[in-house]
């Protein structure tokens, strides 16, 4: 008695098709629910080095940000109440200026939060060049 039918087996197949099918529904849902974050971006305009120091600087809005939270907008003390406001008074300190140039003298105890906020009040105030007053470190 032969209870096997024929001793050639059949060779076992994955098939490839339906992976290939899920992986494309698992791609095309990832490219769907994807969120591409956009920042806002601040266009800054870094100054170059020179050894000689300019002391006419005509078109220069200078923000003085103190630890305490004291802000100072040419020399005049100004309360930052909101990133509007801030806006509005950077406006008005360079309402008679052509293409100013906005300084930000940060104290190293600010947060960079606060920073990034004078930042995007200048950009609401339509001002694109923003530049970084640091100490140079004697060498």
């Amino acid at each position: 008695m032969k209870f096997r039918g024929s001793s050639t087996r059949d060779d076992p197949e994955i098939n490839l098709i339906p992976l290939i099918d899920v992986l494309l529904v698992i791609i095309i849902f990832l490219m769907l629910t994807t969120t591409y974050s956009r920042f806002a971006e601040l266009q800054i305009n870094l100054p170059s080095a020179s050894a000689e120091k300019q002391l006419d600087r005509p078109n220069e809005i200078s923000i003085v940000m103190a630890a305490n939270g004291q802000y100072r907008v040419n020399r005049r003390a100004v309360s930052f109440t909101s990133v509007a406001a801030f806006a509005q008074e950077l406006r008005v300190a360079g309402t008679d200026l052509k293409e100013p140039v906005v300084v930000i003298n940060a104290d190293s105890g600010v947060t960079h939060q606060a920073v990034v906020r004078v930042m995007d009040a200048a950009r609401q105030a339509g001002f694109g060049q923003i530049a970084f007053a640091v100490e140079q470190s004697a060498k």
